[in-house]
């Protein structure tokens, strides 16, 4: 029988801060709108992702991440909650006995059982002011959380501000913050997500969360002489990340209780769903593919965020396989027939955008391969799937499901 999720949780001995996730820690690539050369034919050449293509180059600084303070004791409850590695658990029998259907053939799409966002708290009261440094290095003091916009290309901080009880606060949000709760709030992103600043300033915000993945030098600029308290996030895609960013955020919020908590349940949630992993998947490789009507296809690579969750769940990245060393780059037909996926991973959206699975079929290469062949193609909603927000046990369980023909597991609630 395959072990519960409770099973992974181990706590780890005092000498040891932070027990081993299940997932590689790894070093994320920073990206310039520049230098995007890489091996196997995949030529020079860079775009802000994902949705469309932004109208201006975003700022890509590498910037450390909102530190958090947690008392010692939520450190090591956090810790205790962390996952074994995939390999530990595999070895030791983690990972679940199903026999996996056989590699599905055709298009699937990864499906939710609801796309909600549930809080971990009814409107928690903040403790304020709290000062807390941004990702550039700035002191930053919030002192009111009244009115809250949370912006970035993947809406992370949208959705880590729902999922901490402070919804309600919410007067402004990014595109991918679509979840049916934030459905009549105010759209402050336009074309390519760019943030538009006038937007912005006449919601009157009390203090605006984002990261370099939606700004300009002018729109950051712009904000930060308007007064209103930004802070800035670390803006990399790791599953172990995860934790860190809840925390960051609910500490700039003034909200560090319903923080660890919601960083309990997120990471019970993702043990759950890596549970569910058959423990002999073949190790399929997989191309994470960003389409983007007829002229933008991009591969993904190391440090995209596609690469954690393609191997959490027992497959092998396409990009990394190939020597891809960016985040993403354009893809010849010579690099994917190279890199010979055995399925290949889009965004739903993007699948549409372009026409539908024989029109991205057409793209060439893509046919000239395992995945092509058999159009082994598994989609899935854009805006969650390199959310890495407190939903990310749900992703992983989709993903799981989709690919290997196994049931969904149960996630816990709390």
């Amino acid at each position: 029988m395959p072990r519960s999720a409770h099973a992974l949780l181990r706590r780890p001995s005092t000498s040891v801060a932070r027990s081993p996730r299940r997932w590689a820690r790894r070093a994320t690539t920073g990206l310039t709108g520049a230098a995007c050369a890489v091996a196997l034919g995949l030529t020079t050449a860079c775009a802000p992702l994902p949705y469309e293509p932004p109208t201006s180059p975003a700022a890509t600084e590498a910037a450390a991440p909102v530190e958090a303070t947690p008392t010692q004791d939520a450190a090591e409850d956090a810790a205790a909650l962390a996952c074994t590695t995939l390999e530990e658990s595999r070895a030791t029998g983690g990972g679940s006995d199903a026999d996996p259907a056989s590699f599905p053939t055709g298009p699937t799409t990864a499906t939710f059982a609801d796309d909600t966002v549930d809080p971990v708290a009814d409107a928690p009261a903040p403790q304020l002011p709290v000062t807390v440094e941004s990702a550039d290095g700035r002191q930053v003091e919030v002192a009111d959380v009244s009115r809250i916009i949370p912006v970035d290309l993947y809406g992370t901080l949208g959705e880590i501000v729902y999922s901490l009880g402070l919804g309600a606060n919410v007067v402004g949000r990014d595109l991918p913050t679509g979840f049916p709760e934030a459905a009549d709030v105010p759209v402050v992103t336009g074309a390519g997500h760019q943030l538009d600043v006038e937007a912005i300033l006449g919601l009157d915000p009390t203090v605006i969360l984002t990261d370099a993945t939606i700004l300009t030098d002018d729109v950051r600029s712009q904000l930060e002489q308007s007064g209103v308290p930004v802070v800035y996030f670390d803006e990399s895609r790791t599953l172990d990340g995860v934790d860190d960013r809840i925390r960051a955020v609910a500490t700039a919020l003034g909200v560090p209780e319903p923080g660890e908590t919601l960083v309990e349940r997120t990471d019970r949630q993702i043990c759950a769903a890596l549970d569910a992993v058959p423990v002999d998947t073949g190790t399929p490789r997989v191309a994470f593919l960003y389409l983007r009507g007829a002229n933008i296809k991009m591969l993904f690579g190391p440090g995209s965020g596609a690469d954690d969750l393609i191997r959490a769940i027992g497959g092998e990245d396409a990009g990394t396989a190939v020597g891809l060393d960016r985040e993403y780059a354009p893809v010849t037909s010579e690099a994917i027939i190279s890199a010979a996926p055995d399925a290949y991973l889009v965004m739903t959206d993007g699948l549409e955008s372009m026409g539908g699975l024989d029109a991205m079929m057409a793209i060439p290469g893509l046919a000239q391969t395992p995945a092509g062949e058999a159009r082994r193609v598994v989609d899935m909603d854009g805006s969650r799937l390199l959310t890495f927000g407190p939903r990310t046990g749900a992703t992983i369980a989709a993903l799981v499901e989709a690919f290997y023909g196994v049931p969904a597991p149960d996630l816990p609630a709390s």
